[in-house]
């Protein structure tokens, strides 16, 4: 999701109903925090562990990543992945057009898996899409990265716009034969707060996590990669391997 602080998403009298009833049904990092300014690096150190020196929102041809990622890992330990990114027109695509971001799915940029991008990085379709079949059909990867487009990210709509869109697919993905299944585990997280304010809701959803579970402990993005690693069996990139895990604080 899209440049928002924290209190603008779960503060009292917010616009947000639908992700802050599944933060009272799971759990919530109360003290989360993005890396830095703008977008894509956030998303870069997310799925890597590292900036890679990136300082803008530089497209996939302008800044390539030819470095390692969670995607590369994923790969390598013969685990599937999928990125599915809504309004995308094609896999893969590394050209921004319309309500598609491509700065916003960090699969097009890491050069070493640009080859297996072309068939896991796929548009995210609505509810007969890939990503609801997925779910329907219990065939969901080891790991997926959600993009929303850029109304429904709340980039260039408001957070009430950006929370339907979320509550309509937390409930379609909690109901679902894969959720119930008991190893799934979700994070609805944004990826940069407002100005100097980068504290940012991070909500935690998994059949483990008990209700209303609060951690007040300073986490980043680099606690969610760590966290991702941990769950997959993955060594830790970067930034991760010092950063603090989420994992036991939520019970997953």
């Amino acid at each position: 999701m899209e440049n928002r602080t924290y209190a603008s998403v779960l503060g009292k009298g917010t616009s947000a109903p639908k992700l802050s009833s599944y933060a009272a049904k799971c759990g919530l990092a109360t003290q989360f925090y993005a890396t830095t300014h703008p977008s894509l690096p956030n998303y870069l150190a997310a799925t890597s562990g590292s900036t890679g020196g990136v300082t803008s929102d530089c497209g996939p041809l302008q800044c390539p990543q030819n470095r390692n990622s969670l995607f590369g890992q994923l790969q390598r330990a013969g685990k599937a992945w999928r990125g599915y990114a809504e309004s995308m027109p094609h896999n893969c695509d590394l050209a921004s057009g319309g309500r598609y971001a491509a700065r916003h799915n960090p699969a097009v940029y890491f050069k070493p898996v640009r080859s297996f991008c072309k068939t896991h990085d796929v548009p995210m379709g609505g509810s007969s899409g890939a990503f609801a079949t997925a779910l329907a059909k219990r065939t969901l990867p080891a790991f997926s990265f959600v993009t929303p487009d850029l109304c429904h990210d709340g980039h260039d709509c408001s957070t009430a716009t950006a929370d339907s869109w979320l509550g309509a697919w937390l409930a379609r993905i909690t109901s679902s034969a894969a959720y119930h299944a008991g190893n799934t585990a979700v994070f609805v997280t944004w990826d940069e707060g407002v100005g100097p304010n980068q504290r940012i809701a991070t909500v935690a959803i998994a059949p483990t996590v008990p209700r209303r579970t609060r951690v007040a402990v300073h986490f980043t993005h680099y606690s969610l990669l760590r966290t991702t690693e941990e769950l997959l069996g993955l060594p830790r990139l970067g930034a991760a391997a010092n950063a603090r895990s989420m994992r036991s604080a939520f019970h997953l």
